[in-house]
């Protein structure tokens, strides 16, 4: 016997596969053959993620330049036994270091529930018996039986069916239950059309059948998106990506400039010693320790944001990424729609009416096509279509957990029970008028169901049938008018209609009945030209009510949707078109199927997927290469799904976003972020906290780095002039760590800016600082160096000691920093269009830093650790006056900036 794998079985005939895989398709394996075969091939589990030991993990957290520059921050603040600034700078570290090690984790968590999701028990025939074994023990060859209700175990070559149909939603994305069969396919044949075969982990909503093992555990499909899941990369998001190349940058110039210090100060003929402090407090300085901190920080109130608008973030950097996002990558089924089957309109051979309302919720009504409602006791033809499609049914409605109208069987036919009661019927009455004696059950060959009913207040049986056109139509005589009275059949205008319904995406169900002789269903023969065509309903799972402004949102946001689905090109192009996606007639490269993107060769590939629209009938594999080729062009791509199909691309791409209503526990784990409502509308609002978040760690940034390029290089001017220290290394780990935490951080709690969702996503290309943000560092690191050695020098030739001095320059930075963060609570608008009390945090922040600097200034136990002095009115004054100029030479070199870019824009 060959090895067994799921890929080839559906091209050969039943007893084929029972000759390959050596079985009897009566009396199965027996119990010997079985258990070698669980040897040979092992049991039908997912295997175990093969990843990195958990203490390689947290080792590899430290494996980052700006870790390094913090490490080697430490080891001078250790070195220089100030233990609290060590153990401080040490502990955000590892902080970092346990974030990130939860980040890697979340892979593994993803194959769990893959491996969870197929864990059940199976019906089996071994040695002629049926029995129950764990699905773990399946194996090749195993003749197993199945029917509505059961979850499949593994992937199965079905051999009988009756009325078998399966709900494969979840792997392939078709949005309807797929009707089985027997007979062999062509070899190409997709997945999503491979109806001979039923797949691992997909349910069974109808029907049952008998199918024979032809693949376990990793063979199997569900095996396949395992194995893709599992080399799907997590990538850098944009931040952390600029942010390791700016550390990489940092460490080369802060080593740089200390080993620089160090030796100009031996050239000139300075103490070693002293040359060794002053190049320990030049690195010091030039290292923003408040950084990382600020950025977890930053990311996690962005969580809570978010969180109170219904997405809830799984891995922090997700936050930040979800603002930069430049092309939006959709699911349809249950993402872009309800993945509830609505019937859309009811056509009568008379007129046409439409149907409101959206799902299972039986809120709406039929109207006419001016939106008049419709009494269906005025209408006989819509009253008969109604309740066949209502009748003629094996389905029922009832409440989720979450009080949301659900379907228990076919969502067609929930459809069909659905929009009965909307037009007003009475399911639960009607069962009871119309009792039911007999059916004819829906098969792939037949293709129409018809059950027989007594009209108990007539006194009579009557037969209803509902299934597709092409199959009802050859079974009616007549057609039946809106005052009962039967016309003649006009099938050809019939089919007429229909093909206009099928061009718009929806799907099309003929109804018709007849009184009969008796109790028992007739045979088919005995059918044909017998019944009245009564009707037409059409259907389709709808667009989410949000969704349609959710997606023009998007798109004014700069963000390029795509839908990506596993069901039909016109069905997605008819949902497209209605979401706005797709504005007329679909030009050529608008819509590809996964046949199309099969045949694209690779140096056309990533041009084809950037222009397309709608890709449809799209496999795992063809997601995940998609996501990537995307990648491939610089793009920031977030992908949404529900199904255990959309996992691989999920974890691919730079934000996967899962459905938490309606998504599986598969696509939740390799999510980075969850909705909690399950509409896409919410990753409108979830884009928009992304670019705020974003916004405000660019602020931060741009607001610390002056202090740490000042403290550095008001320590190389001091060498280079020959003269003190202005600031001591200890002094400046008391700036870096008391202004990061009480003025920095204040950023985080920035409110959005006006038309933050009218600009277009940020370039992935561009630099993390702009050019004239760079040029305002440059410009405010001057200032401090320029400031603070004025007042330092001031002080001395005043005769004050150097400890005054350097408590003059310490408060000098600080009360620049201060007056420097109301500028950059807007980094191109004037400080005072930003209301002071739009962020009452900062004005909390900003009391703690005085106080905070009072204590260092005039505490004698501060003044003995960090080596200051208290200070007179007048030198306050000075520093006070120094930091409301820079204050001012800052905001007219913003408004000198603003005004260029708007004279440059307007030309």
């Amino acid at each position: 016997m060959t090895t067994a794998t799921s890929g080839t079985h559906h091209g050969m005939t039943a007893h084929e596969v029972v000759l390959l895989l050596e079985t009897d398709h009566h009396a199965g394996l027996t119990e010997q053959e079985a258990a070698a075969r669980l040897q040979r091939f092992g049991p039908n589990e997912l295997p175990a993620a093969t990843g990195s030991g958990a203490l390689l993990r947290l080792l590899r957290q430290f494996h980052h330049p700006l870790i390094y520059v913090l490490l080697a921050a430490a080891v001078v603040t250790l070195v220089l036994r100030e233990y609290v600034d060590a153990g401080v700078i040490l502990g955000v570290v590892v902080i970092n270091a346990v974030i990130g090690f939860i980040q890697e984790s979340r892979a593994e968590a993803s194959l769990d529930a893959l491996r969870s999701m197929v864990r059940t028990s199976a019906r089996v025939v071994r040695d002629g018996v049926q029995r129950a074994v764990d699905s773990a023990d399946l194996v090749p060859g195993d003749l197993v039986l199945v029917e509505a209700g059961d979850k499949v175990p593994a992937d199965l070559r079905l051999i009988e069916v009756t009325e078998l149909a399966a709900d494969e939603s979840a792997l392939t994305g078709e949005s309807v239950p797929v009707a089985k069969a027997v007979p062999p396919l062509p070899d190409g044949t997709p997945v999503a059309d491979r109806v001979n075969m039923l797949y691992s982990g997909t349910l069974l909503t109808s029907g049952s059948g008998t199918g024979v093992v032809v693949a376990t555990g990793a063979s199997t499909e569900l095996g396949q998106i395992h194995r893709l899941v599992g080399s799907a990369e997590s990538l850098a998001t944009p931040l952390t990506r600029q942010l390791g190349e700016f550390s990489k940058v940092l460490t080369v110039v802060i080593l740089g400039l200390a080993a620089g210090t160090f030796a100009l100060g031996l050239a000139q003929g300075r103490d070693v010693a002293d040359m060794f402090v002053a190049a320990v407090a030049l690195a010091v300085g030039a290292i923003p320790e408040g950084l990382p901190a600020a950025v977890t920080i930053t990311l996690a109130i962005g969580v809570s944001r978010m969180a109170r608008r219904r997405a809830v973030v799984r891995r922090l950097p997700a936050v930040e990424t979800l603002g930069s996002t430049t092309v939006i990558c959709s699911d349809k089924t249950g993402t872009l729609t309800e993945n509830q089957m609505t019937v859309r309109t009811v056509w009568t051979p008379d007129r046409r009416f439409a149907v409101t309302g959206s799902g299972y919720d039986p809120h709406g009504r039929v109207e006419t096509p001016d939106g008049e409602p419709v009494d269906h006791h005025a209408d006989q033809a819509l009253r008969w279509s109604l309740v066949a499609g209502a009748a003629c049914n094996d389905a029922r409605l009832s409440r989720g957990e979450d009080d949301r109208p659900t379907v228990i069987g076919d969502p067609t036919e929930g459809a069909l029970l659905t929009v009965a009661s909307k037009a007003g019927l009475n399911v639960d009455e009607l069962a009871e008028r119309l009792p039911r004696t007999s059916t004819t059950p829906f098969s792939s060959e037949r293709q129409y169901m018809v059950t027989v009913h007594r009209d108990v207040e007539h006194d009579r049986y009557v037969a209803l049938c509902k299934g597709a056109t092409e199959r009802v139509l050859p079974l009616c005589r007549a057609a039946l008018g809106a005052d009962g009275v039967e016309r003649p059949l006009d099938a050809e205008a019939v089919l007429g209609v229909v093909d206009e319904l099928a061009a718009d995406g929806l799907r099309v169900l003929a109804t018709a009945g007849a009184e009969v002789d008796g109790p028992e269903a007739p045979a088919e023969e005995e059918l044909a030209g017998r019944l009245v065509l009564t009707g037409l309903q059409a259907m389709l799972d709808p667009p989410r009510p949000a969704a349609v402004e959710a997606v023009r949102a998007c798109r004014t946001a700069g963000i390029d949707v795509k839908m990506v689905t596993g069901d039909h090109a016109a069905t997605a192009t008819a949902i497209a078109g209605q979401l706005g996606l797709l504005e007329g007639q679909p030009q050529p490269g608008d819509v590809l199927t996964g046949a199309d993107l099969e045949a694209l060769p690779d140096d056309e590939y990533a041009d084809a997927v950037d222009r397309a629209v709608v890709l449809a009938r799209v496999t795992p594999e063809q997601k995940l290469r998609l996501v990537r080729g995307l990648q491939a062009r610089r793009n920031v791509v977030a992908m949404t799904g529900d199904g255990v199909n959309d996992a691989p691309a999920l974890q691919q791409a730079d934000i996967g976003i899962a459905m938490g209503r309606g998504g599986t526990e598969v696509a939740k784990e390799a999510a980075d972020m969850v909705l909690t409502d399950d509409e896409f509308a919410t990753i409108e609002a979830a884009v928009e906290e992304g670019r705020g978040v974003f916004d405000n760690l660019t602020k931060f940034i741009v607001w610390t780095l002056p202090t740490n390029m000042g403290e550095g290089l008001v320590i190389l001017v001091a060498i280079v002039a020959g003269g003190l220290l202005p600031i001591l290394p200890t002094q400046i780990l008391w700036i870096n760590m008391t202004t990061a935490v009480a003025l920095g951080l204040m950023l985080a709690f920035e409110p959005k800016e006006p038309g933050i969702m009218t600009r277009p996503p940020r370039d992935p290309r561009r630099p993390l600082l702009t050019g004239d943000l760079v040029t305002r560092i440059l410009l405010v690191s001057a200032l401090l160096v320029a400031g603070s050695w004025w007042v330092f020098q001031w002080e001395l030739n005043a005769g004050a000691d150097p400890a005054t001095a350097r408590t003059a320059a310490v408060n000098l930075f600080v009360a620049v920093e201060t007056l420097y963060l109301f500028s950059c609570r807007s980094l191109t608008r004037p400080a005072h269009t930003v209301g002071l009390l739009s962020n009452r945090w900062l004005v909390v922040g900003v009391t703690v830093q005085v106080l905070l600097q009072a204590a260092l200034t005039y505490l004698p136990v501060m003044n003995r650790l960090f080596q200051t002095a208290p200070l007179d009115a007048g030198t306050w004054l000075r520093i006070a006056l120094v930091a409301v100029l820079a204050w001012v030479v800052v905001e007219i070199d913003k408004h000198r900036r603003a005004r260029g870019l708007a004279l440059t824009t307007r030309g």
